[in-house]
C-alpha cells in the first residue's frame, strides 16, 4: 500500500487510506506517536491506558498505605451506619 506526502500549510501531511485507518482503529482525532527509526518513520497510535482495579490494588503495600484524612465533620447524608 502507498500514499503520498502533500503539503498542508508549511507542514507535511500523510493521507491513510481508508481501509488502513479501519484495520488499525484510526479515527479523526486520534492521538499518534511518530518514531524515527533505522528504516524511516514509524507511525503507532497512543492509547488511553486501560487500568483494572485488581491491577492498581496490587501496587498497595503498607508502605505505601496512608491513614484517612480529616476532612471535618460530616456535613450531609455521606456518613454510613
Amino acid at each position: 500500500m502507498t500514499a503520498t506526502i502533500q503539503k498542508w500549510g508549511n507542514s507535511l501531511a500523510l493521507r491513510l487510506p481508508r481501509t488502513l485507518a479501519d484495520e488499525t482503529h484510526l479515527r479523526e482525532g486520534t492521538r499518534v506517536e511518530l518514531v524515527r527509526t533505522a528504516h524511516g518513520v514509524l507511525l503507532k497510535a497512543k492509547r488511553k491506558p486501560q487500568y483494572r482495579l485488581a491491577d492498581l490494588l496490587a501496587g498497595v503495600a503498607k508502605k505505601n498505605l496512608h491513614a484517612e484524612t480529616d476532612w471535618g465533620r460530616s456535613v450531609g447524608r455521606e456518613v454510613l451506619e
